[in-house]
């Protein structure tokens, strides 16, 4: 059996590393343009010769997100969607308003590693490893001030424990790093996963699974 030489492994390694994530743009910036007719791994770009400085304004964080829902939270994303000079950035944002008690529950980002700053109030944080490390659970109260990082891909979530409301922002390593909420994505669907998938699953009664299925799901994103 042949070895490839360890120079090609690194080249290898560093070449599936690179692919991993948003591509480097070559080019100062590559505005995106929408085109509902095609799909593409990314955005169209527009032409440089239109950009403005419009395209890279982003005011849907001046006020505050309404919190008034069953999670008493409101996630404000400032992704390639509602901002298209990010395309090929390989960033993004999010404005994140908690009322007294509001949560942003389990949930993952495929595509970004997450660093949240809070800005005002006291929220209680955490990440859940991959099996990796048995599923170890990381947690911290956060004050103002404070900065904490989610890793990619692993399910965290966000409770505000004080005694006002709160904010945070939370910037993440991809331009369309999208959202995965745990309990909607498992009991809101429609078509519904099979009762016998998540009775076995979560070692519930088959009432229990038909209970969480006919609740109303509130999706804060």
């Amino acid at each position: 059996m042949k070895f490839l030489p360890t120079s090609l492994l690194i080249l290898a390694l560093a070449i599936a590393i690179d692919f991993a994530f948003d591509l480097s743009p070559l080019q100062d910036f590559c505005v995106a343009i929408n085109d509902p007719e095609v799909f593409v791994n990314g955005k169209f770009r527009k032409d440089p010769k239109q950009v403005t400085a419009d395209d890279f304004l982003f005011e849907g964080f001046r006020y505050p997100g309404n919190t008034a829902n069953l999670l008493r939270s409101k996630v404000t994303p400032a992704f390639v969607h509602q901002s298209q000079g990010l395309n090929t950035l390989g960033i993004s944002i999010a404005r994140i308003d908690f009322a007294l008690g509001g949560l942003n529950p389990p949930h993952t980002h495929p595509r970004g590693t997450e660093i949240l700053v809070v800005t005002e109030g006291t929220l209680l944080v955490g990440f859940v490893t991959s099996n990796q490390l048995n599923n170890t659970l990381f947690t911290k109260v956060l004050y103002k001030g404070d900065v904490f990082v989610f890793p990619i891909g692993l399910i965290h979530f966000q409770l505000n424990i004080g005694k006002t409301p709160a904010l945070a922002f939370a910037t993440l390593s991809s331009q369309n790093p999208d959202f995965i909420t745990i309990a909607n994505v498992v009991f809101r669907l429609k078509p519904p996963i099979s009762a016998d998938v998540l009775t076995k699953a979560f070692q519930v009664d088959k009432k229990v699974v038909d209970y969480l299925q006919a609740q109303f799901w509130y999706d804060n994103n």
